[in-house]
């Protein structure tokens, strides 16, 4: 016999709730303690043209080859900044303020307040510093602590396995497989790797991300 949906529920006590104000992201510059994240703009092509290799467009959407290619890419990030659903950054490192990369916010959910960290990469020479792990934290908290969203997604291509272990080791959670999610790079079939952070985890994150930053009492 089949038992009631309620009764088969694995879930126990009231259901969450949370404040029906729609999520506005404003354009921020955010600074930390090696790197300054600020709003993108044309300006920064030729800075991030510079970076250009291909190994670092080797799992993402699309191969950024000339400065054109950047343009384009600034273009569009511009576009659906200016629609609402995106806020892209600079990388900026802070003692020279020289660009190492771009980042954003994206997916931006003004109804359920909850949005993306993506569209990251970063000069070969910043990999495996800790610039990546200090960009996430300062948007992380901006996103927790000032914007009071409910929800940061993070996603991957599956086979991605550096960036796979670089956001499982922000503390975010594997929520599973998105499979045949997307094509890329001309036409290759895309599985995504899909991570999240929700609210009641910030503190806990944000405290490993601090130690691992060691940035305690910002």
């Amino acid at each position: 016999m089949m038992r009631p949906m309620s009764a088969m529920s694995p879930e126990s006590g009231p259901v969450p709730t949370r404040e029906l104000t729609p999520l506005v992201v404003p354009p921020v510059s955010l600074e930390g303690g090696s790197v300054r994240l600020e709003p993108l703009a044309l300006a920064h092509v030729p800075g991030l043209a510079a970076l250009l290799e291909p190994e670092i467009f080797e799992h993402f959407n699309s191969v950024l080859r000339t400065p054109a290619d950047v343009e384009a890419y600034v273009a569009a990030a511009l576009k659906a900044a200016e629609a609402g659903v995106e806020r892209p950054f600079v990388i900026l490192e802070r003692e020279t303020g020289t660009p190492v990369g771009t980042t954003r916010y994206l997916d931006i959910q003004r109804t359920h307040r909850t949005l993306e960290i993506g569209s990251t990469w970063l000069a070969r020479r910043v990999w495996r510093s800790r610039v990546n792990t200090e960009c996430k934290f300062l948007l992380l908290r901006h996103a927790f602590e000032s914007l009071g969203v409910m929800r940061v997604q993070l996603k991957t291509d599956r086979r991605n396995t550096r960036s796979r272990t670089a956001i499982e080791r922000l503390g975010a959670r594997f929520e599973g497989i998105l499979r045949h999610h997307m094509l890329v790079r001309g036409g290759q079939v895309r599985d995504s790797a899909y991570y999240s952070i929700v609210d009641t985890e910030w503190p806990e994150v944000k405290a490993g991300l601090a130690r691992k930053l060691d940035v305690t009492g910002r």
